[in-house]
């Protein structure tokens, strides 16, 4: 498990997979996709978990995979 230090607190690493297609949804959850870094079907990107990942994963958690990195 990778660990980055921001200030005094150690951000911990997630794994995020696309497991649902973007097509026939919302703009507005292509592009939080798109901003976190997820373009393809089945694509993996490793995240820091912060405050702000976690809410944009949270508006689209039924179209994502989310595992400890």
């Amino acid at each position: 498990m990778a660990l980055v230090q921001r200030g005094d607190s150690m951000a911990k690493e997630i794994k995020v997979k696309l497991i649902r297609s973007m097509a026939g949804r919302p703009e507005k959850h292509r592009k939080i996709l798109r901003s976190l870094g997820l373009t393809r079907m089945h694509k993996t990107v490793l995240l820091y978990d912060t405050p702000q990942i976690t809410g944009a994963i949270r508006k689209v958690q039924h179209m994502v995979e989310v595992s400890q990195g």
